[in-house]
C-alpha cells in the first residue's frame, strides 16, 4: 500500500496497535461496515458490528467463512472478482455492488485494500463498506422527476405548436388557410430564384355535386370536403403545402417539382378523388375535382403571373367538362 505523507508519519509515530484502534473507532463513529479476510482463502479473520448485521448474522458466527456461506450462488461472485482485482493493485480498488439482503436490493460502495507482508505478498484484505442505496433511490427518484417534468415541457411545447397550426388551419379540411398558403408561396418563390430551381403550383376546384348529393344539404358537403381534405394531406410531403382558398377551391404547393411530375401526382389524385367513398344515410355521395397545374419559371417567372396561369388551366379543366387535369402553357422567350 502507498507509504503516509512524510508529515503524517512523524504524527502517527506511536505504534501499529494505537494506529489500527483509532481507525476502528473511527469506523465505528461512522457506522461503516468493516471486514478483515486471510487474503490467501478469502474466508473472514475479522468482522464488525455493523457489517455482520448486514448479513443477518454475528462476527463471531462469521469468522473462518467466506461469503458463499451468507450469500446465494449469483451474488458472491462478483465480491470474489473484485477482491482478486484489489489484491493485484498496490493501491487497492473501489467497486460498486447490489445484493439482496433480508429480501431487500441494497446497493453498496466497497474500498478494499491489502496489508503485504515484507516481500510484498498480500496477507490480508481489508474492506470498508458504504451503502449507497438511499442515495440511489433519491436519485433514481430525481432523475424520474426530471423525466416527468421533460415529458410534460414537450407535452406542453407539442400542445401550444398543436394549437398555434389549428389557427391556421381550416377547421373542415384540416388545410392550411389562405393567408398561410400565401406566404408560403412567398418563399418558396424567393428560393426557387435564389437557387434556380423548380417548383409547381396546382388550383383545384370541386366540381358540382350530384342532384342527390345537394338534396341532401350541407351536411353532403361537409363530408365530401372533409374526404378531400384528407386526400390532399395524404398525397403531399411535409415540404408541400395545401390550402382552402374559398368555399370549393383549393391550392396545392409542391416544392421542388417540376411540371410533368406534378401533372402525374395530381393526375393521381384526380383519380382517388372520382373513386374517393363518401357515406351519408347508407349512400355513396361521390365527387370529382378539376385541376389547372403551372409551375415555376417555366410557366411563369413572377408570383403573380405563376397564380394566373394555374387560375387559366382551371379554368380550361372545367372547360373540358370538369373531373380533369390541365396544365399550363409553357412561354417560349427568344433573346
Amino acid at each position: 500500500h502507498a507509504p503516509l505523507p512524510k508529515e503524517l508519519a512523524e504524527l502517527l509515530r506511536v505504534g501499529e496497535a494505537p494506529l489500527a484502534d483509532a481507525l476502528l473507532e473511527l469506523i465505528a463513529r461512522f457506522d461503516l461496515p468493516f471486514a478483515v479476510k486471510d487474503a490467501a482463502t478469502s474466508q473472514y479473520r475479522f468482522v464488525n458490528e455493523r457489517l455482520a448485521a448486514l448479513f443477518g448474522s454475528t462476527p463471531e458466527a462469521m469468522v473462518g467463512t467466506g461469503d458463499a456461506q451468507w450469500l446465494d450462488a449469483a451474488q458472491w461472485p462478483p465480491l470474489r472478482t473484485a477482491e482478486n482485482a484489489a489484491l493485484a493493485m498496490p493501491r487497492g480498488a473501489l467497486s460498486e455492488h447490489k445484493l439482496e439482503l433480508g429480501g431487500m436490493r441494497r446497493e453498496f460502495a466497497v474500498a478494499r485494500t491489502a496489508l503485504r507482508d515484507v516481500d510484498g505478498t498480500p496477507v490480508v484484505l481489508c474492506s470498508l463498506w458504504m451503502e449507497l442505496t438511499a442515495q440511489r433511490q433519491t436519485e433514481a427518484k430525481l432523475q424520474l422527476a426530471l423525466s416527468q417534468l421533460e415529458q410534460q415541457q414537450q407535452a406542453a411545447e407539442a400542445l401550444r405548436r398543436e394549437t398555434q397550426d389549428q389557427g391556421l388551419r381550416d377547421a373542415v379540411t384540416g388545410l392550411y388557410q389562405k393567408i398561410h398558403f400565401e406566404d408560403q408561396l412567398r418563399r418558396e418563390v424567393d428560393l426557387s430564384s435564389r437557387e434556380h430551381r423548380e417548383f409547381s403550383l396546382v388550383t383545384i376546384e370541386l366540381d358540382p355535386l350530384s342532384d342527390e348529393a345537394q338534396a341532401m344539404g350541407p351536411l353532403a358537403r361537409t363530408r365530401v370536403l372533409e374526404a378531400l381534405g384528407r386526400l390532399l394531406r395524404s398525397n403531399t410531403r411535409a415540404m408541400d403545402a395545401s390550402c382552402r382558398l374559398d368555399e370549393s377551391r383549393f391550392a396545392v404547393l409542391l416544392s421542388g417539382v417540376g411540371l410533368a411530375t406534378a401533372h402525374s401526382r395530381m393526375e393521381g389524385l384526380r383519380r382517388q378523388c372520382a373513386t374517393q367513398i363518401v357515406v351519408l344515410e347508407g349512400r355513396n355521395i361521390g365527387f370529382t375535382v378539376s385541376m389547372g397545374v403551372a409551375s415555376f419559371p417555366h410557366t411563369a417567372h413572377t408570383q403573380e403571373a405563376l397564380v394566373e396561369a394555374a387560375e387559366t388551366a382551371l379554368v380550361e379543366a372545367r372547360k373540358r367538362g370538369g373531373n380533369h387535369v390541365t396544365l399550363a402553357s409553357i412561354r417560349f422567350e427568344l433573346e
